[in-house]
């Protein structure tokens, strides 16, 4: 038998937070939810599941929801509130299951804050009706049992003052969020970031959406500092990146890549960094890669480039170039030739290697710049043997980006590509430093 819960979640990045609550939910079999019911301007979600270990499991890594709750009632008063929770066909069992445990009250709201306006005791002694025989503790009690306010907010930067509705519930699950995963992985302490890390936030629920699982492997082909294999060694998969730029996976004396695992206490996640121009990439192909979560370069700081010579004929005959008796290219000093290369045909190269080395069903899931002032249509990279299942977008001024999550149906999914096109015309680095003029 299923029972209703109460999901509380943040109104932030919202165009996420579908794909970060789908993507969980199948990554955990949670087959009951009814998504049609989801409103994405709400923080409120009222789902139907089998039972509480469910609920925890689908929660527990979420980081756009605050908690999951036991569904007890909801009213604009507090006298319908307390109506409709004896109304519920489950409350002579829930009063009988809870009857002789610890417990104590929270409360919680969202638009508002009940602070000096509510009478928290005399709240408290209205639920008398419950009938607790069991201890009051303020720590570690057996249940919690939260009443949330829902009020609206009188703008963004004030809050409402009257509560339009209350929640009543029993805490299931504390999302990850609330857990303290932000404090944990916050850039600004970290031992060793630049100016191109990733933001911890993002960096969590991109893992999320691309089902980084425990133990399982995930490479991030364009590491820089290591933002995303930080957040898959969080959800405990063995993590592996490379990177172009040696001096970025090298990092500085004892601020590197490794010092950021050993600071989280995930050394065992960490398996390495490797300096390699992914176009020419190095994995063996029978590497077993799970899923590919990365933020490719948009040569924003310097142009994209890749191995090789932008005039190939000028370098004829220098790689038999010797010094000291031993092949230029072979020294640790040695700075291989670049040329430039476009943000399109590098991503055609990420989907190609994707259908080549996920699993079936195995996630790709990159960022991708889009200047919002164009006025043309966004083209999506496609390939044949890929599904693309989200297209998030995060807004900033003139520019956005999105984060692209794709599954490997295989060699039987013949879906629609765009493999080899010229997608935009605009480079985008030029159009970034002119102000997208």
């Amino acid at each position: 038998m299923v029972k209703k819960y109460l999901l509380f979640m943040v109104q932030t990045h919202l165009n996420f937070r579908l794909a970060e609550l789908e993507s969980l939910a199948d990554l955990f079999g949670v087959k009951t939810v009814d998504f049609s019911k989801y409103d994405e301007g709400s923080p409120f979600f009222i789902v139907e599941l089998e039972n509480d270990a469910q609920a925890r499991a689908w929660i527990s890594r979420s980081i756009l929801t605050r908690g999951i709750y036991e569904y007890w009632g909801q009213g604009t008063t507090y006298e319908e509130l307390h109506r409709e929770i004896q109304a519920n066909p489950l409350f002579k069992q829930f009063k009988a299951e809870y009857r002789n445990s610890t417990f104590k009250f929270e409360f919680d709201s969202f638009g508002g804050s009940s602070s000096g306006k509510l009478d928290r005791v005399a709240c408290i002694e209205s639920f008398k009706y419950l009938e607790f025989q069991g201890k009051i503790r303020m720590k570690n009690p057996d249940q919690v049992f939260t009443v949330i306010e829902e009020y609206e907010p009188l703008s963004d930067n004030v809050a409402g003052e009257k509560a339009l509705r209350m929640f009543f519930g029993r805490e299931v699950q504390k999302s990850d969020r609330l857990c303290g995963a932000l404090e944990k992985y916050d850039l600004k302490k970290r031992p060793y970031k630049g100016t191109t890390s990733f933001e911890a936030e993002l960096s969590l629920v991109s893992a999320n959406i691309a089902q980084v699982k425990p133990g399982t492997v995930m490479y991030d082909p364009f590491a820089g500092t290591g933002s995303f294999l930080v957040a898959g060694g969080h959800y405990k998969a063995l993590v592996i990146g490379s990177d172009i730029d040696g001096r970025m996976i090298r990092g500085k004396g004892s601020q590197t890549i490794k010092a950021n695992f050993k600071r989280y206490g995930e050394s065992l996640q960490f398996l390495d960094v490797v300096t390699m121009d992914f176009t020419h990439n190095a994995l063996r192909s029978d590497f077993l890669i799970d899923t590919i979560l990365c933020d490719p370069p948009y040569g924003i700081r310097e142009s994209i480039k890749v191995l090789g010579a932008r005039d190939p004929e000028r370098f004829v005959g220098k790689e038999d170039v010797e010094i000291d008796g031993k092949k230029a290219y072979l020294h640790r000093d040695y700075i291989p030739t670049k040329k430039p290369y476009s943000l399109d045909a590098l991503l055609d190269d990420l989907l190609q290697f994707a259908s080549q080395r996920l699993p079936l069903n195995g996630r790709l899931a990159f960022w991708m710049p889009v200047a919002n002032d164009e006025n043309i249509e966004t083209v999506i990279p496609l390939h044949a043997n890929l599904e693309l299942k989200y297209n998030c977008v995060q807004e900033f001024n003139k520019w956005s980006r999105r984060l692209l999550v794709y599954v490997n149906r295989g060699d039987g999914f013949q879906g629609p590509t765009n493999a080899g096109l010229e997608r935009s015309k605009a480079n985008f680095r030029d159009r970034y430093f002119s102000g997208f003029n």
